[in-house]
Order: structure tokens, then sequence, then C-alpha cells
């Protein structure tokens, strides 16, 4: 589902779980991918996935569309903390959009597909 980009988190496995954490998601992302973004089962991940990250952590993500092979990439941040200095599983995540572009295009049906 995504890969990581940023090495910013020095305090990975220890310190105090959060409470509560602040992602931010970019507010260009079309209605669908929001939906995707919002969904209980990727909230689920994106708390697995952010697992010991801190304030400014960032992961490039993905949600896939269902069709064309048409994937809006996009950045997840971690903007703040309450309760504690990391991310857990069992961190309640507030998701809240930011101002910033979506890479996205349609691989499979163009020129940039894979020969």
């Amino acid at each position: 589902m995504s890969s990581e980009t940023n090495e910013a988190d020095d305090a990975a496995g220890e310190g105090r779980t959060a409470d509560r954490a602040t992602l931010s998601y970019p507010d260009a992302l079309g209605g669908w991918s929001r939906e995707q973004v919002l969904a209980d089962r990727y909230r689920t991940y994106l708390g697995r996935a952010f697992a010991g990250a801190g304030v400014g952590h960032e992961r490039d993500e993905f949600v896939d569309v269902g069709c064309c092979g048409n994937s809006p990439r996009f950045t997840v941040r971690v903007e703040s903390l309450e309760g504690g200095d990391r991310v857990g599983e069992d961190t309640e995540l507030e998701l809240v959009e930011r101002r910033e572009d979506v890479e996205s295009g349609w691989a499979v049906q163009s020129e940039a597909a894979p020969e």
C-alpha cells in the first residue's frame, strides 16, 4: 500500500505512545480517494503503518481506485501528538486535510505504462 519516505522518526520504539495523533493528507484528493482514506479500514492501516512515528514523520501512500490503473499518490504526515511522543496501534487518529496537490496518472492506458 505504501513506501516510507522519511527517516525522521527517532522516537520509534521508545517514549510514550500518544493517546491521539493528527495526520494530514492533501486536500486535492478526489471524492473517491478521500472516501478510501477516511474509511475505517484505511485508518486501521494508517495506525499500523505509523506505529512508532513522531511529529513530522511522512509516508508516501496511495489508494486503489479499482479500475484503469490510476492510483493517486500522496503524502500522509504526522502533524501533532497528544499524550505521548509517538503513534501506537491504539492511538486515536484524526485525519485532516492540508493544502497540497496530488500526483496521479493513467499508467495502464498511457505511454507511461510499463512494457
